[in-house]
């Protein structure tokens, strides 16, 4: 207790967010200077908070649990750009507690996710079979993950997966109860969330209890700091090519050869053995990886794959990414998870495009019933004019919403700064 109160002082987060004003590192945002006084209230109750440990029936059944009373977290959401995960990464960076846990969302609902079916196979056949209420998988996942961390911080809180909206209520529910606190960035208010999607009556109730457990503070200047941050190129050259404006591929070609000959290594396919299947690499030199965007995002790829391949090279190139339409959906969906990815993980990117990043997106014809989604609405037996009809899986209204963060994101994966600080972290978690 007495080095939690030693770093009290130390931890300030609105001194950390002044110095970093004056050094120049940030410009002075008003609306930013509220989040931080949130976050930093948190702090200071979080400092002297320690949850009650789940008891051993709450880890097998989810009983007894321990209604804890928990300090309310922050839900910060607003407009691409605006520093709101730089203001968590400061709250987290800061905060000295080790049980804690900084995650992109979605790799933290994969988790869930994978835990939850080794809940489940884990279960005798006959007693899943015979009595299958008894074994609810939620309690004893939430139990495991609040014993291990009880401190939450998601970046881009959002929900459009139907799988994840099903089971939010329960699991956060369980989190809360046994004292975990949520930081979360967002761009949607919790009203918001899964807005149009399918069965989105389920999800409902999820919202109180989120608004409930966290302070939800807007957090929207207007200003894009992605964008005025960008200084120029990294040293080395140009990282984002146009076709039509350039030999794109004869350029990555050279920047693959120049990164490579820093790796001292054979450029050769690798093969990466990730959850019981092979992923293939086509072209790999040391952590160095070269994909077309076909490879990448118009095969079966997952979010877990994306992330493993994170895990196994620093730069990744990318060949070839169109013009994304409504009817390239599916691929304009894993393009979305993929640039969330990477930029999460700080990986270094290199591709070639049709378009400028602020053209790659295009929303025409949204209301065209396209025959991928005629069958999945046959499936679901939903009618063209029938309400579910109008839900943000068909109408691709959480894909558009999407685009504007990736956008700024590609922007900002040019710019130098970035660079930089992809380096600074990777080196230092090699160390």
């Amino acid at each position: 207790q007495s080095q939690n109160h030693a770093n009290t002082q130390d931890g300030d987060l609105t001194q950390k967010y002044h110095h970093l004003v004056k050094d120049g590192s940030l410009t002075y945002d008003q609306h930013q200077t509220q989040i931080v006084k949130a976050l930093n209230s948190v702090y200071d109750q979080i400092i002297h908070y320690q949850p009650e440990k789940p008891g051993i029936l709450t880890k097998i059944f989810g009983m007894g649990s321990s209604k804890s009373t928990a300090p309310k977290g922050v839900y910060m959401y607003g407009s691409v750009g605006s520093g709101k995960t730089m203001l968590m990464d400061l709250f987290y960076n800061n905060i000295p507690i080790s049980k804690k846990q900084r995650v992109h969302f979605n790799a933290f609902m994969l988790d869930v996710h994978s835990r939850i079916h080794q809940f489940k196979t884990s279960i005798p056949f006959e007693a899943r079979r015979e009595k299958p209420h008894k074994y609810d998988p939620i309690p004893p996942v939430a139990s495991d993950i609040a014993n291990n961390t009880w401190l939450l911080c998601f970046d881009e809180f959002q929900v459009t997966d139907i799988a994840d909206a099903m089971i939010l209520k329960r699991l956060f529910t369980a989190l809360f109860e046994y004292g975990v606190v949520v930081i979360a960035t967002s761009n949607r208010m919790p009203d918001d969330l899964y807005k149009n999607g399918l069965q989105r009556s389920n999800f409902m109730p999820f919202i109180p209890i989120l608004k409930n457990k966290c302070h939800v503070i807007p957090l929207d200047s207007g200003i894009d700091y992605r964008r005025s941050a960008f200084k120029g190129l990294p040293s080395g050259g140009q990282v984002y090519f146009v076709s039509n404006e350039t030999d794109a591929e004869n350029e990555l070609n050279k920047v693959f050869s120049q990164l490579a000959e820093k790796e001292g290594q054979e450029t050769s396919r690798r093969v990466l053995r990730h959850l019981g299947r092979d992923l293939e690499i086509p072209v790999a030199c040391g952590r160095i990886a070269d994909f077309t965007f076909e490879q990448l995002c118009a095969q079966p790829v997952s979010a877990a794959d994306y992330l493993e391949i994170c895990r196994h090279f620093d730069v990744i190139l990318i060949r070839n990414i169109p013009v994304l339409s409504l009817a390239l959906r599916t691929e304009a969906r894993r393009f979305i998870v993929l640039i969330d990815t990477l930029y999460d993980s700080k990986v270094r990117v290199v591709c070639s495009a049709e378009k400028i990043p602020e053209e790659l997106f295009s929303t025409e014809s949204s209301k065209k019933v396209t025959d991928e989604k005629r069958m999945l609405m046959d499936d679901l037996g939903i009618s063209e004019f029938d309400k579910d009809a109008n839900a943000s899986i068909f109408t691709a209204e959480e894909e558009v919403f999407a685009f504007e963060r990736v956008i700024s994101r590609l922007i900002e994966m040019q710019s130098e700064q970035y660079w930089e600080a992809c380096i600074e972290e990777r080196n230092f978690k090699s160390q």
